[in-house]
């Protein structure tokens, strides 16, 4: 089972990325998905989470109205698209996958893709 995160870069603030999980060796319909993101010396903060029971999307209030989290079912894909980036954004952003579950934080996780780093400067 391989996640792999994608899409990281470095933008201006108020910029947009678009970040991508795909899995291999799982069905991500099947389990919920999130996203994170760390900043050295700092604990990994949950960004978004998209439910595996009935596609809810969940958002702490820090970037709600900002990211979207979406399923690609056909490439077995999730994408989070991120809108008015601030520098406060910048970081190692991470997908994990959890089975059967509505919303996991960083200490779950069945699967953890490898990272890609965020980058927001002017």
């Amino acid at each position: 089972v391989q996640l792999q995160a994608s899409g990281g870069g470095l933008v201006q603030p108020g910029g947009s990325l678009r970040l991508s999980c795909t899995a291999s060796g799982i069905t991500l319909d099947d389990y919920a998905v999130g996203w994170f993101r760390q900043v050295p010396g700092s604990e990994r903060e949950w960004v978004s989470c998209v439910s595996s029971t009935d596609d809810s999307k969940y958002y702490p209030d820090s970037v709600r109205g900002r990211f979207a989290v979406s399923r690609d079912s056909h490439k077995n894909t999730v994408h989070l698209q991120m809108n008015m980036l601030k520098p406060e954004d910048t970081a190692v952003y991470y997908c994990a996958a959890q089975f059967g579950v509505t919303w996991f934080g960083p200490a779950g996780g069945n699967y953890w893709g490898q990272g890609t780093l965020v980058t927001v400067s002017s």
